[in-house]
């Protein structure tokens, strides 16, 4: 396998544990208004994944810097043609962590209130235009022989696209629900428990269309395949949250995000960011790599610190494996004004 391949697997392979990963504490963000009835439920919620969700965000920061490194022409017309996007994705990113840390440190109602909005918003907003950027990236975009981006914001809100949106933002949801319930006690597991497998619902139909959709334009029998076993582990997930089994609803819409976002790679390749103005403009692992010497100096780094930081990761899920519940949450003291 050329080093090319390898990268792109590697890069995949990250964006696959984020997705996976960040979006159940996406979906819990999201429901903090929605299933929380008060603020000792709401600690209960944020303290679900308050071990884990900064971890998760470092695959993200793998899978870009990785980019970076190894195929700098496709980050660079990216992160161009996708600025604003990824600026806001950045900055709501910024305010959701600034918010889970914030939240406590004043016994104020309001001042609680306005980081708990926070928090939601900065989980919304990537949970949609993630969806919006990878549905552009899998479909293509304007990309001259330069490989620079030709298009304007607009472009990226095309049907398809938008359709993406919707996609991630409902799994996300569902993903978010089902390991809310799988990991608290009382009132708040049930609540989590019905909304999963409502929300799985739309989620499943609007990812059917939208893999199907996909696999139309830029498909190959084996992402076909892949497409179609995610599909499954979704319906799979819905119907283990409808029969009360929590641990196999979480590992359904697990698998279904990480099958899906697999899918999406392997329609792409060898294609890195395919070109809708001409095929021969579009960004190959080929032409959009660094070059040999600095990919085998990058390959024996991943090779030692990959392990690491999973391995510590897993360990992290391990130490906080244990269900949480409203007895375990101090009474709160609130002054309101």
């Amino acid at each position: 396998m050329e080093l090319t391949t390898v990268w792109f697997v590697a890069i995949a392979f990250f964006w696959v544990g984020y997705f996976a990963l960040e979006g159940f504490d996406f979906g819990v963000g999201m429901l903090l208004p929605v299933l929380a009835k008060d603020e000792t439920e709401r600690r209960v919620l944020i303290n679900t994944i308050g071990p884990v969700w900064d971890g998760n965000e470092v695959w993200l920061l793998v899978a870009g810097g990785m980019t970076f490194a190894a195929f700098p022409h496709w980050y660079a017309t990216l992160f161009s043609g996708f600025y604003l996007p990824l600026l806001l994705i950045l900055v709501a990113l910024i305010v959701r962590g600034v918010a889970f840390e914030y939240r406590h440190q004043r016994h104020d109602a309001q001042w609680v209130a306005r980081w708990d909005a926070a928090i939601t918003f900065g989980s919304l907003l990537p949970a949609v235009l993630w969806g919006v950027a990878f549905a552009n990236i899998a479909a293509g975009v304007p990309i001259d022989a330069d490989m620079e981006f030709t298009g304007s914001l607009l472009t990226l809100l095309n049907p398809f696209g938008l359709l993406g949106g919707l996609v991630t933002l409902s799994l996300f949801v569902t993903h978010g629900a089902t390991f809310i319930a799988l990991k608290t006690e009382g009132d708040i597991r049930l609540r989590a428990r019905a909304l999963a497998w409502r929300s799985g619902i739309v989620a499943a139909v609007l990812a059917v269309v939208f893999l199907a959709w996909l696999q139309a334009r830029t498909g190959s029998p084996t992402s076909a395949l892949v497409f179609v076993v995610a599909a499954l582990l979704l319906v799979g997930g819905v119907a283990a949250a409808y029969a009360g089994r929590e641990g196999w609803s979480f590992a359904g819409t697990f698998g279904a995000i990480a099958l899906a976002v697999t899918g999406i790679f392997v329609a792409l390749f060898p294609d890195v960011l395919p070109s809708s103005t001409d095929v021969a403009f579009s960004l190959t692992t080929t032409n959009a790599s660094a070059t040999d010497y600095s990919l085998t100096i990058m390959t024996w780094a991943a090779a030692v610190f990959t392990p690491l930081v999973i391995g510590y990761q897993a360990w992290t899920y391990w130490v906080f494996r244990k269900r949480i519940g409203t007895h375990h949450i101090p009474t709160p003291q609130l002054a309101s004004k």
